[in-house]
Order: C-alpha cells, then sequence, then structure tokens
C-alpha cells in the first residue's frame, strides 16, 4: 500500500512540474548519426570476407581476399551487408537489388559493408567510415 501510494504522490508531482525548453541554437543535434572517420587504408569488406578500395584517380575498384595482393574488378562491382551490388557509374555510386537490372543512385554515397561497418565516399572519392 505503501509503494501504491508512494507511486501516485510521484506520478501527481511529475504533472504538477514545469515543462522546460530547451534551446538548440548554434547546436547541432543528429540521433543515431554515427562518427565519421576518413579512412586510412582507404578499405572496406564485402561479401564473401572480401576487401576492396578504390583507385580514386579514375573510380576503378579493386578487390583482395588477403589485403596484400589486390586485382582489378572486372565489372567495377560488390556487395553490400544486405547483398545490394554498388558499382561507380558515370561518377555516381549506384546500388541494386535486383542482381543488377535496375540502378539507383545510393543516398548520400552511404552503404553498410559485410562486416557492419558503414561507409561512404565523399565528393572527392575518399572513403570514410564509421
Amino acid at each position: 500500500m505503501k509503494k501504491l501510494i508512494l507511486a501516485a504522490a510521484l506520478f501527481t508531482m511529475g504533472f504538477g512540474m514545469e515543462a522546460k525548453t530547451v534551446s538548440t541554437e548554434n547546436v547541432s543535434i543528429t540521433a543515431n548519426e554515427p562518427k565519421w572517420m576518413k579512412s586510412e587504408a582507404g578499405t572496406w569488406m564485402g561479401a564473401n570476407k572480401t576487401w576492396y578500395k578504390l583507385n580514386t584517380k579514375d573510380a576503378t575498384v579493386w578487390m583482395s581476399k588477403d589485403g596484400k595482393k589486390w586485382d582489378a574488378v572486372k565489372d567495377g562491382m560488390w556487395q553490400d551487408k544486405d547483398g545490394k551490388w554498388l558499382k561507380i557509374v558515370d561518377m555516381d555510386l549506384k546500388w541494386s537489388a535486383d542482381g543488377g537490372k535496375t540502378w539507383s543512385t545510393v543516398p548520400e554515397w552511404k552503404w553498410q559493408g559485410a562486416d557492419g561497418k558503414w561507409n561512404k565516399f565523399d565528393k572527392d572519392w575518399s572513403l570514410w567510415t564509421a
């Protein structure tokens, strides 16, 4: 019974309190926004434990299974965590969820790698990870 009376008193006091507004002037609040850092290695994890990197001079994609020997990706495509195919077309990052039948621009050029890390390219094709 004491717990019920205490709960009722706290509940009633909560309604009697004045709501306070916090000014967000000059403050940027973004919920769940990851902290982005420029990738030192410039590599990201694709499907089947394959590492990828981008040659920023000509936007060609390279792959490696061991991180030492790199080969050009013939079609320039890789898969994200959800199995969507990604590639660079006319200096735009595109993806396809239907195996390459239709392509659309990747929003904000962000995708989640097979390892669960978030990746994005900036306008200069530098890789950023979160």
